[in-house]
């Protein structure tokens, strides 16, 4: 796969916006070392389509604004109440929680400015809107996390377990694969396969997140370690076991490999993703 830096772009995203705390906590949060593993979802999937990965850099944007808001909300001390993210205080506790509340709502509304500006090739606004508005909205990873914060402090069975993962990370995982979709005017023919790949790559994704949560340490992670433990929420680990969970995420991933096969793509880049995700630590 041709690597794709967003890195320089985010540094500009908010260039526009007036100079001020919520400016300086939001790219705070948004310039914090992340490993842009859904930017790079989606420039795996351009480069599957031999599509020029430049045409992907406004999505993108607004990809990593949508997680890192996300994020942002999520260690707030009324929802995890975490204290370290990618090896730095979380934003709350370095700019208070008011500013880390209007830095996450800045980064979600900004994410549409440039959701938008994607669509300046000639591609379907309303539907690339629909697209981040489903993912990331009530009827994704808005619902997704409503689900885990009731399910808190219950014992919850593996069905409701896997919901949960679908709209709280897969939904968000699986949006790149479609924009990318969509800007390679592939989307009809392949919607529904590459829901599939982004339902098993998100639930491989969370495991994953649930193994190094309890195997990891804080300094790896660059977050805090055994955080589902301390907020007593039912994991893959918890409910099946590290060594079934390990197993689970392979034959999740073989099975993205074997959908794969049924995309007229070149999914060289796709696999070289997998591998990578395969094999990550943190």
């Amino acid at each position: 796969m041709s690597k794709f830096d967003i890195e320089p772009y985010l540094q500009d995203a908010l260039a526009y916006a007036p100079d001020g705390v919520v400016k300086e906590a939001a790219y705070y949060s948004l310039l914090n070392g992340g490993k842009h593993v859904r930017s790079n979802i989606l420039f795996a999937t351009l480069d599957a389509y031999h599509i020029p990965l430049n045409k992907g850099i406004d999505a993108a944007i607004a990809i990593e604004m949508i997680h890192t808001y996300s994020l942002i909300h999520d260690d707030l001390p009324s929802m995890d109440n975490d204290t370290m993210r990618r090896g730095k205080p979380t934003c709350h506790i370095k700019y208070g929680e008011d500013i880390a509340i209007l830095a996450g709502d800045t980064l979600l509304t900004e994410a549409f400015r440039y959701a938008a500006k994607s669509c300046e090739r000639g591609i379907d606004t309303g539907l690339v809107i629909e697209q981040f508005v489903n993912a990331a909205g009530i009827k994704g990873m808005i619902y997704g996390q409503q689900l885990d914060i009731q399910n808190e402090n219950k014992a919850i069975e593996l069905d409701e377990l896997k919901e949960i993962n679908n709209y709280k990370t897969a939904k968000l995982i699986t949006l790149p694969l479609i924009i990318g979709s969509i800007i390679a005017d592939k989307y009809s023919s392949d919607k529904e396969c590459w829901e599939q790949i982004g339902y098993k790559l998100g639930l491989a994704f969370q495991i994953q997140d649930d193994i190094l949560d309890v195997t990891a340490s804080s300094e790896m992670l660059g977050k805090d370690a055994k955080s589902d433990e301390r907020n007593q929420k039912t994991t893959y680990v918890s409910l099946l076991g590290l060594e079934e969970s390990k197993e689970i995420v392979e034959t999740l991933l073989n099975d993205i490999e074997n959908l794969l096969d049924t995309l007229i793509i070149d999914k060289h880049s796709m696999t070289e993703l997998i591998d990578q995700l395969r094999n990550r630590q943190k």
